[in-house]
C-alpha cells in the first residue's frame, strides 16, 4: 500500500498528530468534547481515513483531492479546539484496493471515511462502511444511487444529474444545438451514469442525437469513432470520459477537422486538459461544482491564496470539494461535540447553508449536497463561466 507523501515540515507542525486511534480514545472518552460550534473542544484528535486514487486512471483527480484535504486537516487544526489524525491512501484507482482501505479505515476504528475518488470504486467500497456504522463522505461520487447505499453514506460533490442538465441547458441556448452524437465509455459506474443524465438532458431541450458511440475507459485512439461522429455533421459532441480518455479524444477531434463545440460531463473538470490538450481544449464546455472565479466569497479567496502559498499551483474543483469534505466534516463533529462515528452520521443530517469555499452548502433528506453549480468554457488555457 503507498501512503500519502509527506507533507512540509510548517503542515506538520499543525497537523500534531497523535499515536493513538479512535478505538483507544473513544475507550477512554475522549472523542466526546465539551461545549458547541465554535467553541467545542475534544480532548483527543478525531481519526479520518480518506481513499483516494493516488496512482493509476484516475490519480490526477487523487492528487488534488490529497492536497485539498491535508491544506483542511493543516487549517483546522491550527484553528484548535478540534484536531483531526488524517490518513490517506492510494486505492490505485483499483475496486479490490478501496475495498481493502474500507477495511483496514474500519478495523482501525476511524471515526470517518472520505472517498474514494471514483464512483465505480465507491459502489464497492462503501458498504463495508455501512456495515460498520462509519460515515463516509464522497467528495468526487457524482453517479446516481451513491448515497443509497445506506444512512452513513453522504456526499459533498453535485451529481451529474444536478449540474449535467444546467450544462445541456447553456449550451443549447448558446450554440442553437438540434443535432448532437454523443460518445461515452461503457464500462465505468460513473461515464455511463453521465451518459444517462446527458441523454435525458438532450431529450428535454428537444436535441436530437444522431450517433450514440461507445469505448472503453482505457481507449487512447479515438479516430475512427471521430471519423464516424463527423459524418453526422453534428451541432457538438458530448462526451462523457474520464479526463484520461478526455485528453487524447479532443485533441484527436481537432486533428481531423471536427471542430464543433464538444461538452464534457464532470471528468473533463481538470486543469490536466489545458495542459496536454492545449489548444485542442480551447471551446471545451464542463459543468461543474466550483470554479476558481465564479464562487466568489471570502473563504474561496482565502483558500485560493492558502492552496497557491502551499503547493506553488492554483486548486481545482477536486482540491475544492476535498478541503469542503473534511470541513463539512468538522462542522458535523462540533454540531455535537462529539468525534464518534454515530455522532458524525447524525452531524452530517444537520448540515444546512454551511459556508464553504463551494459555496453555501446543504446535505438534504437523500444525503447529498445541494449547491449552485456552474457552467464554464475553456477560454484562453482556462476554465472561465460561460457567458
Amino acid at each position: 500500500m503507498r501512503r500519502t507523501a509527506p507533507l512540509s515540515l510548517a503542515m506538520i507542525a499543525l497537523l500534531g498528530l497523535s499515536a493513538c486511534g479512535s478505538g483507544d480514545t473513544g475507550a477512554g472518552g475522549s472523542l466526546q468534547g465539551e461545549g458547541s460550534g465554535a467553541d467545542c473542544t475534544i480532548p483527543g484528535p478525531v481519526p479520518v481515513g480518506a481513499a483516494l486514487s493516488l496512482t493509476g486512471a484516475a490519480g490526477s483527480y487523487g492528487e488534488s483531492q490529497r492536497n485539498g484535504l491535508e491544506l483542511a486537516a493543516a487549517h483546522l487544526n491550527e484553528q484548535g479546539g478540534v484536531t483531526y489524525e488524517l490518513t490517506v491512501e492510494d486505492d490505485q484507482t483499483d475496486e479490490r484496493q478501496g475495498i481493502t482501505l474500507f477495511e483496514q479505515f474500519t478495523d482501525d476504528g476511524v471515526s470517518a471515511i472520505i472517498g474514494p475518488t471514483l464512483s465505480t470504486t465507491a459502489f464497492q467500497a462503501q458498504p463495508i462502511a455501512q456495515d460498520a456504522g462509519v460515515p463516509v463522505v464522497a467528495i468526487s461520487n457524482t453517479a446516481d444511487g451513491i448515497t443509497e447505499q445506506g444512512e452513513y453514506i453522504h456526499r459533498v460533490s453535485l451529481t451529474e444529474g444536478q449540474v449535467i442538465p444546467q450544462t445541456v441547458a447553456a449550451v443549447t441556448e448558446s450554440e442553437d444545438l438540434e443535432n448532437v452524437v454523443v460518445m461515452y465509455s461503457d464500462d465505468d459506474a460513473f461515464t455511463e451514469s453521465g451518459y444517462e443524465v446527458f441523454a435525458q438532458a438532450l431529450e428535454d431541450e428537444g436535441v436530437e442525437v444522431a450517433e450514440t458511440l461507445t469505448f472503453s475507459v482505457a481507449d487512447t485512439d479515438f479516430r475512427p469513432l471521430l471519423t464516424e461522429a463527423a459524418k453526422a455533421e453534428p451541432d457538438a459532441v458530448i462526451v462523457s470520459a474520464l479526463i484520461e480518455a478526455a485528453i487524447p479524444l479532443v485533441t484527436q477531434a481537432r486533428e481531423i477537422g471536427l471542430d464543433v463545440p464538444i461538452v464534457g460531463g464532470n471528468g473533463f473538470n481538470n486543469p490536466q486538459l489545458m495542459t496536454d490538450a492545449g489548444e485542442a481544449a480551447e471551446g471545451v464546455v464542463v459543468g461543474a461544482a466550483w470554479n476558481s472565479a465564479a464562487t466568489q466569497n471570502e473563504l474561496n479567496t482565502d483558500f485560493l491564496a492558502a492552496y497557491e502559498a502551499e503547493y506553488g499551483k492554483a486548486p481545482d474543483q477536486f482540491a475544492a470539494q476535498a478541503y469542503t469534505g473534511l470541513m463539512t466534516i468538522d462542522a458535523a463533529v462540533r454540531a455535537e461535540c462529539s468525534g464518534e462515528p454515530e455522532a458524525i452520521k447524525d452531524g452530517l443530517g444537520t448540515i444546512d447553508g454551511l459556508d464553504t469555499v463551494l459555496g453555501s452548502l446543504t446535505i438534504n433528506d437523500a444525503r447529498d449536497a445541494e449547491h449552485e453549480a456552474v457552467v464554464q468554457v475553456v477560454t484562453d488555457g482556462e476554465f472561465v463561466a460561460l457567458d
